[in-house]
């Protein structure tokens, strides 16, 4: 990773236990969100100054039943780039989704689900170049 991108919000968790761990870019209006529900994880970029509903795209990030480790604790890292226009989860240090704001992108291991259209023509699929943006 780049030196000027760091962490920004951190938690540990436990996979199936509602959890929320959100950062705002230091430098503009766009945030994300990692959420686990109980049921699934999702990865969400924002845009806080939009009218209405501020979510742009979300990442599907696990569905807690296919998790087989899920009874360890886990801890999720949020990663801003310097330039605050791109974001990062890590889990347990490993990558698992990203927005790239500028671009209008977003990434993730599933794919899933399909992008929405408004805000990006691009699919959610995982690039490992995406990594260098960090």
């Amino acid at each position: 990773m780049a030196d000027e991108s760091m962490i920004y919000a951190e938690t540990q968790f436990s996979v199936g236990t509602e959890t929320v761990l959100e950062s705002r870019s230091p430098v503009n209006s766009f945030a994300v969100v990692f959420e686990d529900d109980g049921s699934t994880g999702y990865f969400y970029g924002l845009d806080v100054n939009q009218e209405g509903n501020p979510i742009l795209d979300a990442l599907h990030i696990y569905n807690v039943d296919n998790i087989s480790d899920k009874h360890l604790p886990s801890e999720a890292q949020i990663v801003w780039s310097g330039d605050g226009n791109k974001s990062l989860l890590l889990i347990n240090g490993y990558p698992h989704a990203a927005f790239n704001f500028l671009n209008q992108r977003g990434y993730c291991r599933t794919n899933f689900p399909p992008p929405d259209e408004r805000w990006t023509q691009h699919s959610h699929e995982w690039a490992d170049e995406v990594l260098a943006l960090f």
